[in-house]
């Protein structure tokens, strides 16, 4: 069995290569991880990471671990910077083994045709320089430069996560390839742990990504079943099936709740019938009243608006439970007190295309609009008809929805919310508490007028 030791770049206190805000060393353990990976599950080989997490790690330290290894493969990954754009790999300027040419050769030709074209990515070429690395590890030495913090192109597929996803595969299908690694086999076929599978690829792209900040690592496979394209995410393989269970345990633990196991010899499990949570739908009949809705908030914000006549209202218009819908206005502006990206000049209840600092999204005239716009956005996911006649859009973003993509509210989950997996059920948990709340004040109001008929009797 082969032994690679992959190498992140910078960490810790050297952040690397740096440019509004994001940092080399991330895109570079991120990519890492991935490679690591990927070359773990799908052949038989010892990975050695030089680092697992954002820590300080000196050149020599790096160099030092690869040789006490006896390693066959040392594999640096980097981000360049310095006004320039694309991808270019190095080996050492000095006397090098043929084998080391070889391995270049092959590792980046497999990058660049994976993702020159595809993502219009410059080839800058093999090069070589005195690196450190490349020059005090005894085994053939390979550094990358994946693409260019500081151009803001370059910079954007950085962050795109299906990006990430493809050039890390082709530099673990590349490392593969030059040191003919061999196939990872199993008498009972490897356990595949899938955390979420998707028919639309954003999807598996924001649960990848909503597992990275956990740190853990996962992949997209497209796969179609019956006909119908998937993309799982896959967060692991083992030989042992209990191995992957302890997966799935850690997975749930970081909140996804739809992870399952698969293996090369064992069908994927029928899935669980769906909860009565995930049956609840968007659209329907209100049963909680304006002043209902109004009062429950007061509880929490004495100085919430008074906009439940405004939900009831546009939710009968729509179809929409517009009580719901104000319990996800709650969730959104933390009971109408705007302490995230949206201010409450905004008339945005909804947080309708707020994606992050500097972008809080849409503003609406009056708070009537606001709340119009949101009933509308939940009318976008819950149903494919028209507006209802003598309404006009007033959602900006009505027409990039997916229309009846999202009929229950847990649907909105990745969605309306990214990566919000338990996005859905938090909407639904508020909405309980505002009926439970109602039901208690009812309850009191019925045992006061039945002591008072007592009293008159």
């Amino acid at each position: 069995m082969k032994t690679i030791v992959i190498d992140p770049g910078h960490g810790g206190t050297d952040s690397g290569a740096t440019s509004q805000g994001y940092f080399e060393k991330n895109f570079n353990l991120s990519i890492a991880s991935k490679v690591r990976d990927f070359l773990f599950e799908n052949y038989e080989v010892k990975i050695v990471m030089t680092r697992g997490n954002d820590t300080t790690v000196s050149l020599q330290a790096r160099s030092d671990l690869a040789n006490a290894q006896n390693a066959d493969f040392f594999l640096s990954i980097h981000n360049n910077a310095g006004g320039g754009t694309g991808f270019e790999s190095f080996i050492f300027n000095g006397t090098v083994s043929t084998i080391t040419h070889t391995y270049q050769d092959v590792i980046h030709n497999q990058i660049i045709n994976a993702i020159a074209s595809k993502y219009n990515v410059t080839n800058r070429g093999k090069k070589r320089a005195n690196f450190h690395v490349l020059r005090e590890t005894r085994m053939p030495a390979l550094l990358l430069e994946v693409l260019f913090v500081d151009n803001n192109r370059d910079l954007s597929l950085l962050r795109n996560n299906t990006f990430i996803n493809d050039v890390s595969i082709a530099i673990g299908q590349g490392v593969a390839r030059a040191l003919n690694l061999s196939v990872k086999t199993s008498p009972d076929g490897l356990f595949k742990v899938i955390a979420g599978s998707f028919t639309e690829r954003k999807n598996a792209e924001d649960r990848v990504e909503y597992l990275s900040q956990r740190k853990i690592s996962s992949f997209i496979v497209p796969t179609t079943i019956s006909g119908v394209q998937y993309y799982r995410v896959q967060a692991g393989a083992f030989a042992s099936r209990e191995n992957a269970e302890l997966q799935v345990e850690a997975l749930k633990a970081a909140g996804i709740t739809d992870a399952y196991i698969i293996s090369d010899t064992v069908s994927p499990p029928t899935p669980p019938p769906p909860t009565p949570e995930e049956r609840f739908t968007i659209q329907g009949v209100s049963l909680l009243n304006a002043f209902q809705l109004d009062h429950f908030v007061k509880t929490v914000n004495p100085n919430a608006p008074l906009l439940g006549e405004h939900y009831i209202k546009y939710g009968a218009i729509y179809g929409v439970r517009g009580d719901v819908a104000y319990a996800q206005a709650m969730h959104e502006t933390d009971y109408f007190r705007f302490t995230g990206l949206v201010d409450k000049n905004q008339n945005n209840f909804a947080g309708i295309g707020a994606t992050g600092p500097g972008n809080p999204g849409a503003t609406f005239k009056t708070p009537e609009e606001g709340v119009h716009a949101h009933i509308q956005h939940l009318f976008a996911y819950s149903s494919k008809q028209n507006i209802p006649p003598g309404y006009e859009k007033v959602d900006p973003r009505f027409d990039l929805v997916t229309r009846g993509s999202a009929t229950t509210w847990t649907q909105l989950n990745g969605k309306w919310a990214v990566p919000g997996t338990t996005y859905g059920q938090s909407i639904i948990s508020l909405f309980k508490r505002n009926a439970t709340y109602t039901i208690g004040q009812i309850e009191k109001q019925v045992e006061d007028l039945q002591n008072l008929l007592k009293e008159i009797e």
